[in-house]
């Protein structure tokens, strides 16, 4: 038996049904208890506008909540022969409440109803994203702070160059997080615009109170404009797929630092036993290959726009059937994304730091600028300075001095970690997430 919202009194091909259906089906077990969300608001719209009896109302609302507790149970499933969990849904409504579980589609379009079902799910991600990146946040600072005083090589060039410090590493990828934020911010409000109402993309005869739908899902505002609402599907997406993909960046390349601090011929931090793999042939082995993944995962993930500008950026307006291969790129990517940054929390966490790298006398050319600073202060003419202590390095007559005294913010001796909390804590403030969880919970009580 097939259950399909459009079929009238035809089959079709089922090779044409298994290539468009694709992994569709699959895609929308992801969006299942946020279709249920959207029916629910739907409703309770349609109710206020005289095209549901209260009565009516109160039965399939119950009804949808137990959907819900179905799909919170992982229970939740799309039969064989039914085309998506909106058809899914309608179909154990009416299996319950027999014509009336048909009636919860009016003024409403499997197009309205996918989007709103996305927005739900997308900004949901966001906000699990989000607090993800505050513990990733939280750990790196934490280090700064405790390593502020241990010195390091900075690199130019992968040269050793001049004095950095852990405190300087672990509180720059921190800061470069606070600034990620802000693009997971701008996704957010981005996200978080109710399209239902807008039906196919142009509105419905019926009286739709949008307001009210809005309200009830916690939704900041509407897509006002109905055409536009369409517009969205992909738009939105790959707005949110820039925000993971900056957060991306700043992984994949504390993943590479990691990978290679963690080598031999570095040494500068020690990754936890149980993070290390070894070889199969050398017992010496400890590979970071925790950092390694989290590294190609994160350039997988800093290629999701590329994709899904690609799958929709040559469409004109209105709803066209290549926006559902963009599910199967987008809806996955969240749970990549949140595992990285587990991951990478985790082994931030446990990491050790070397705190007598300077030991090493290869690095003491690093200390040339401090001197030449020191020659200058002194009252020798900067350029004059620079060169004898180039020529001291050529003789093999330079001994650094390794107390160095930087003071200006955001120096070693000056990390500003305090105002790159507050940077952090401005950038969460700027999220709704207490609204939407109180219009979410509203609506299930």
């Amino acid at each position: 038996m097939s259950n399909k919202l459009w079929e009238k009194n035809f089959e079709v091909n089922k090779e044409i049904e298994r290539f468009t259906v694709g992994r569709d089906r699959e895609m929308d077990m992801y969006l299942a208890k946020y279709d249920v969300l959207g029916s629910m608001a739907h409703i309770t719209m349609l109710q206020s506008i005289g095209l549901l009896e209260k009565a009516e109302l109160d039965q399939l609302l119950v009804e949808l909540k137990n959907i819900y507790a179905v799909c919170e149970r992982g229970e939740f499933v799309i039969e064989e022969g039914v085309e998506d969990v909106h058809s899914q849904v309608e179909l154990m409504l009416t299996r319950k409440l027999g014509d009336m579980g048909k009636k919860i589609h009016s003024g409403r379009s499997r197009n309205d109803q996918v989007l709103v079902d996305l927005k739900l799910f997308t900004r949901q991600q966001i906000k699990d994203i989000a607090e993800l990146v505050k513990v990733l946040f939280d750990e790196l600072l934490q280090k700064s702070n405790q390593y502020k005083q241990v010195l390091m090589p900075g690199y130019t060039h992968l040269q050793v160059a001049m004095p950095s410090s852990f405190g300087l590493w672990f509180g720059a990828y921190a800061e470069s997080l606070a600034d990620d934020m802000l693009f997971l911010q701008a996704a957010w409000k981005m996200t978080n615009r109710n399209p239902l109402g807008s039906a196919a993309g142009y509105g419905s005869s019926f009286p739709l109170n949008r307001t009210m739908t809005t309200e009830l899902l916690g939704f900041d505002s509407m897509d006002y404009n109905v055409v536009y609402a369409q517009m969205g599907r992909g738009k939105m997406e790959r707005n949110v797929a820039f925000a993971l993909a900056t957060i991306a960046g700043t992984l994949a390349k504390m993943a590479f630092d990691a990978c290679l601090f963690n080598s031999q011929n570095f040494s500068f931090v020690k990754l936890p036993k149980e993070c290390t793999t070894g070889s199969s042939i050398m017992p010496h082995k400890k590979n970071p290959d925790v950092f390694e993944l989290i590294r190609a995962k994160s350039n997988k993930l800093q290629g999701l726009p590329q994709q899904i500008t690609l799958i929709m950026n040559n469409l004109p307006c209105g709803y066209f059937r290549d926006l559902q291969i963009i599910k199967e790129v987008f809806l996955p990517a969240f749970d990549e994304m949140k595992d990285c940054l587990q991951m990478a929390a985790y082994i931030i966490n446990k990491m050790e730091v070397n705190e007598h790298i300077l030991d090493n006398k290869m690095y003491d050319p690093m200390f040339s600028v401090e001197e030449v600073n020191r020659l200058a202060a002194a009252g020798m003419p900067f350029r004059d300075a620079y060169k004898k202590v180039g020529l001291d390095i050529e003789a093999g007559k330079f001994t650094p001095d390794k107390e160095i005294h930087h003071t200006h913010e955001g120096s070693i001796g000056n990390l500003c970690n305090d105002k790159i909390a507050q940077l952090m804590e401005y950038c969460l403030s700027g999220f709704s997430f207490d609204r939407v969880e109180k219009a979410e919970k509203e609506l299930l009580k």
